[in-house]
This record gives C-alpha cells, structure tokens and sequence, in this order.
C-alpha cells in the first residue's frame, strides 16, 4: 500500500516579522515588516507591502532595477544581528554545546551567564516544549536584554524558560532539589567557584559544559573538576572554522576565518560517593616552581585581565530599548529594523575585531559574511 506524501504548505510572510534582504553582493539587510512602510537603499526603495504575504526565497526588486533575495532570518543571522549588551556564544560553539553535550528533549537545563540570550535560544530549541531551561545571570540589565532578545526570537517569551537575577552559587541550591538538574551550561568568568552547587545540583550522568575565553580558565576548570572527585575525566575542545571559495576551477580556502572563540570543557557527573578512574600519566621530569603554580591559579580573573568587551553607559541603555522592542510595540517606530553592512551590536570579547565583522564582509566563511 502506498502512502500518501504529507504536504505542507508554505508559511507566508506576514506583517510583523522579520525578514532578510540579500543583494547580489552578499550585503544583508534585516527589516521588520510593516503594511505601508519602505526600506531605503542608497540604489533605490522597496515596498513592505511587495514582500507581506509572499513566501520566502523570492527575489524583490528595488526602485533602481536592484533584486533581492528574501528570507527569514536563521538562528546565526538572528544572533549576529540582535542587540548585544554583552558577548555571545558563537553559532559554531552553540552548535557543539548542544549536541556534545547530549542537550535532548525533556531536558532539564540550567544555564549561569545568559548574556544577550544567545545560548539560551539554542538550548531552548533543543529541549524543546517539554523540557525547560532556567537561567541565572548576575547583571539585571544583561538580564533585560536577553529576555527581550529571546522574546522577539520565539515571538514571545517562551513559557520553559525563567530567569534569575543573582548568583548560581546562592541560588541554584534554592531552586533546584539535588539531583534534579540534567546539564548545567557555565559562561562566566570563575567556573570553579560554581562546582559545589553544581555538583549537588546535577543528576549522576549529568553533565556540566564551560564556556571561557582565556587558557589560564581552562587550565583552572579541569583542574578544579578533578579535585572535587565528583566528575570524570572532562574534555577540553576549540572550534575552528574555515570557509571555502568555490567559482569554477577556482577553489581554495577563504582568506578570513573564526578561529578561536573560546574552549569548551565538559565533564560527566559521577554517582554520589564513588570517585572517578584516574588517568594513566606518564612521569613528569620535573614539577613545576611553587611561584609557577601561585601566579596561575592565584591571578584574579576579571573581565579586564581577559579582555571582555561589553556595552556600558548609554550604549548598553540603548540595547536595552532596543531588544525585544518589536513585541513590546507591535510595530517598530519607523516600520523597519534594518541591518546594513556598517551595523552592528556593540563589539564583544568573543566577537572577532570590527575589521572581521559578520555583517561587514561578502566574501569569506559564514560567520563572515
């Protein structure tokens, strides 16, 4: 018996969302949808209300006999567009974090440091309708970004998610029983503080993942990891990744790359009481000077010291208006939102330098186009 093919037809593009402009240099443009209002181009103008109520993937022309081509944003166009207030995780390290770190459906997940939200989107989506994520994020503002950000991604705050204004070390004991927790995800400057909470905090198999910039946070980490005898032999990673140009004959790697974003390290929850298998080393010649040893674990860690870059002032108050300002209004002020070559959120420590920028570049890997 043949079975019929399942068909679904195709979501129109309606008033309120967003969409993505692509002119045939490779330059994108974001802009909100809005009946009766027009995005300008330096070539020329284009209706709204030629692209409300037509799929994705079609080709607009502007007033200057210029094509688009339209489509909705993706999850990596979204958060390499979206107001940031403070750093983001890569697309490139999201990705790993959720699928190495086994993040599945009906997971429970709790996340310290959302940042602008980034992460929190992809866990989101990972855990799905049945299973929740619960931020913890120091900073009210960084708070206040990512819940608009988040809010305008999902087209409205998303009823598995929660977040909490104050420390994961004071606050994950009152808010999760032990035990409860399946993956804890750590972006934020000391991990190490965290692990007792954590480790009471995370079921037996559980994982714990972070996300740091430096080599000297990584080094801690493990090694903070391996003397608490609650987790077993954790993994350290990077990601790299390099796009290729393809025209023909000519094919060779792209000039520019995202190398280092930062290291992830994961590591496995074992069973209450049982410590880890230790693993087989070969003798070290020597071990190292006293002073060595003090002025890499006793070096405080701050943003400073490791170069984050995040908005202050008037810039982080004008990313704070802005995330999630589509929801809140219904319409944007002006009927467009839109993203050209030389805009873009505030510069962060993971960010590559403006010169590198995502948005600024037509030719080169994903991140940077």
């Amino acid at each position: 018996m043949t079975q019929a093919l399942r068909t679904r037809p195709a979501r129109v593009l309606a008033s309120g969302e967003k969409v993505q402009l692509t002119d045939p240099k490779g330059r994108m443009h974001t802009l909100v949808l809005t009946p009766g209002e027009t995005f300008h181009t330096h070539k020329g103008l284009i209706s709204h209300d030629d692209i409300i109520g037509r799929t994705e993937g079609i080709i607009v022309s502007n007033t200057g006999g210029v094509d688009f081509q339209v489509f909705r944003p993706r999850y990596e166009d979204f958060v390499l567009s979206m107001p940031r207030g403070a750093a983001v995780v890569y697309p490139k390290d999201s990705g790993l974090i959720v699928t190495l770190g086994d993040i599945h459906p009906g997971a429970t997940v709790v996340e310290a440091g959302v940042g602008s939200g980034a992460l929190s989107m992809a866990l989101l989506r990972a855990v799905g309708p049945t299973g929740s994520v619960h931020s913890f994020e120091i900073r009210e503002e960084f708070a206040t970004i990512a819940t608009g950000n988040i809010a305008d991604f999902f087209d409205g705050e998303p009823e598995n998610w929660s977040v909490t204004v104050g420390d994961l070390t004071e606050a994950l004991p009152q808010t999760f029983a032990p035990g409860s927790v399946d993956r804890v995800v750590l972006d934020m400057l000391t991990p190490w503080n965290t692990l007792d909470a954590v480790s009471r905090a995370l079921r037996p198999g559980g994982i714990v993942i972070a996300y740091v910039a430096t080599v000297p946070q990584l080094s801690r980490f493990v090694e903070a990891l391996r003397a608490s005898q609650n987790f077993a032999e954790p993994e350290s990673m990077e990601a790299m990744i390099r796009g290729w140009h393809v025209d023909g004959l000519a094919v060779r790697p792209d000039h520019r790359m995202i190398a280092h974003t930062g290291f992830l390290i994961m590591a496995r929850r074992m069973a209450e009481g049982v410590a880890p298998l230790e693993k087989k080393k070969r003798p070290q010649a020597a071990n190292a000077a006293p002073e060595d040893v003090a002025a890499w674990t006793q070096t405080e860690v701050t943003e400073e010291a490791i170069g984050t870059r995040t908005a202050h002032g008037k810039k982080l108050r004008r990313v704070m208006r802005e995330a999630g300002k589509r929801l809140r209004t219904g319409d944007d002020d002006t009927g467009t939102s839109e993203t050209g070559a030389g805009d873009r959120p505030p510069g962060t420590q993971r960010d590559v330098a403006d010169t590198d920028s995502p948005r600024t570049h037509s030719n080169g890997p994903k991140e940077d186009r």
